[in-house]
């Protein structure tokens, strides 16, 4: 970090006890566990001060640590089934010794980002002075709701249904992919969530916005990260 630049942390929320797939964080995934993909991205980004990895597993812990991370140890009731991504956030501000001007969450369940996406994301939120930004990607689908009476309403005109290719831009649905958010200590201090603010985004292409919950989603990952060449 330069002298009256920003000071940068990476953090990487990874608890252990994945029911939809056993031991999911550090499973192998393209030659190497899941986590060490987002470790890497975040140590290959040149305006990244530290990278923080957060777990209650001790070897998830290694493994980090191995990869370069600096480890933190979450305690159990911050890594259940209930507890938050705040809450981990939280937990390493109060026990850390590190005070960043930014945060950087990545998501180890969400590996699919572009190649030096971080870099630029972190130039384009601080030249807008942005208090949060998320990663979004564009989708093509149809979008329907179930209402508490069970009726059935489309959220699109389907008498005029449009081709895909002719959906507008202004009419376009964009999905959270999960995978990048990028704010402020402040503006976390103030509403204890990792938006807020002055909301920023970053647009990533249709196949980046896989977030892997079940086996299904670890194979298609697999696949599209090796057909991108993401490495």
């Amino acid at each position: 970090m330069k002298k009256n630049e920003p000071s940068i942390t990476a953090f990487i929320p990874a608890r252990g006890g994945s029911k939809g797939i056993i031991d999911k964080n550090i499973k192998e995934f393209c030659g190497k566990p899941l986590v060490v993909h987002s470790i890497q991205h975040a140590l290959n980004c040149k305006l990244i001060d530290n990278v923080i990895v957060s777990s209650d597993d001790p070897k998830i812990l290694q493994i980090s640590n191995d990869a370069g991370a600096t480890i933190i140890e979450r305690p159990p009731e911050l890594a259940n089934d209930t507890a938050t991504t705040e809450s981990s956030i939280n937990h390493f501000l109060k026990c850390s010794k590190e005070n960043p001007d930014i945060i950087v969450l990545l998501q180890a369940t969400s590996p699919l980002r572009p190649k030096e996406a971080l870099d630029e994301a972190l130039k384009y939120f601080m030249k807008n002075q942005f208090d949060s930004l998320l990663s979004i990607c564009p989708t093509h689908r149809f979008f329907w709701k179930i209402k508490n009476d069970y009726k059935l309403t489309a959220e699109y005109d389907y008498l005029h249904r449009p081709r895909r290719q002719d959906i507008k831009s202004i009419d376009k649905r964009y999905i959270e992919n999960g995978s990048l958010y990028i704010f402020t200590k402040n503006i976390f201090d103030k509403q204890g969530d990792r938006l807020g603010g002055k909301i920023g985004y970053v647009e990533w292409p249709e196949e980046f916005n896989i977030e892997i919950d079940t086996p299904l989603d670890f194979l298609l990952a697999e696949k599209i990260y090796s057909k991108l060449n993401l490495e």
